[in-house]
């Protein structure tokens, strides 16, 4: 028998430390209450997938009805942080077709927005029937918590949201074929791979491609969470739904079926490059209704508030500016 739907998260209140605990219909359970000797840790949890993940699912079956707290009284932290955060970049179909009709991004700033999305719309069929996922890698550094504030660089412009979904490995990957990939898959996870537009392209030295770091390497600019929602509970990746609204206004709202590389083709293309450890996670991209599309980017006082449809937990987070004094730390 399968456990009702749960996810794992990482909670305190006041004056304790962060600790793991089960998810489930508002409520939170310690981890370490549903299990003696559990780990301290998700990370530890994570990266021992293959023993925490059946044991916990096994124990959830006949859960304690003692010991469970409200979520609303806790405090929602980074769930870990892992040592491994990839990135798939444009990734959606619809997105990238958005993005070069009103940015005239691909070199396509001399056409009419007409061609533009008649040149991008033949530009993706092309990409999804022969070419391969493009993947970045994320420092440790940018990575926040999805109820923590982000900070808004000071001398950044035109920060813009990108709401995803995102893979957590639960088992060592290297050259895994697609049919097998999923089986690789621990959970899954909500990621906000916020963008500094203005800085994607270096105009300096066009012939060495974007700069992601720059772009998307600040700290907090990747905000993962609040939980992971085992896979066991996700049928089908590619047919969950992404919504994000800014001040209570949707400006994200589409399936993952408009992955132009679904999350087993990106997996296979990754582990045939590197070695994906267990608790490694994978951005699989950002749907359309970007900053770009409004020229609307994220302003100090927004809060964005994230969901995926079919996983556990919600993103809900206060965006600020970074004082201009904080030059003098730099």
């Amino acid at each position: 028998m399968m456990a009702a739907l749960y996810a794992l998260g990482t909670f305190s209140s006041a004056a304790e430390n962060p600790w793991p605990g089960i998810v489930r219909d508002g409520q939170v359970l310690p981890l370490s209450t549903l299990i003696e000797g559990a780990p301290g840790g998700l990370s530890e949890v994570m990266e021992d997938w293959q023993h925490w993940g059946q044991k916990i699912d096994a124990t959830m079956t006949a859960a304690p009805s003692d010991g469970w707290q409200s979520e609303a009284d806790l405090r929602i932290r980074l769930p870990y942080k892992p040592e491994n955060l990839f990135g798939a970049g444009a990734n959606y179909r619809k997105h990238v077709i958005d993005l070069i009709v009103d940015k005239g991004a691909g070199n396509m700033g001399h056409l009419n927005p007409e061609e533009r999305r008649a040149h991008a719309t033949e530009l993706m069929d092309r990409r999804a029937a022969t070419g391969k996922p493009f993947v970045f890698i994320a420092p440790r550094s940018a990575i926040g918590g999805s109820h923590d504030d982000l900070v808004l660089p000071y001398d950044i412009v035109e920060p813009d949201w990108e709401l995803e979904l995102a893979v957590v490995i639960g088992k060592t990957a290297r050259r895994v074929p697609r049919e097998q990939a999923l089986d690789h898959v621990a959970g899954y996870t909500i990621v906000n791979d916020v963008t500094a537009r203005e800085l994607v392209d270096r105009p300096d030295v066009p012939q060495m491609g974007m700069d992601w770091m720059a772009a998307k390497a600040p700290p907090g600019f990747k905000v993962l969470g609040p939980y992971i929602t085992p896979a066991r509970f996700v049928a089908d990746p590619q047919t969950l739904h992404i919504r994000l609204s800014l001040n209570g206004e949707v400006k994200q709202d589409e399936g993952t079926e408009d992955m132009i590389f679904p999350v087993a083709r990106i997996i296979e293309f990754i582990s045939s490059h590197v070695t994906l450890h267990p608790g490694d996670v994978i951005m699989t991209g950002s749907p359309s209704g970007n900053g770009t599309h409004y020229n609307r980017f994220l302003r100090d006082g927004d809060v964005m508030t994230g969901e995926i449809l079919g996983l556990v937990g919600k993103q809900v987070t206060p965006c600020r500016l970074e004082p201009a004094s904080a030059s003098s730390a730099a």
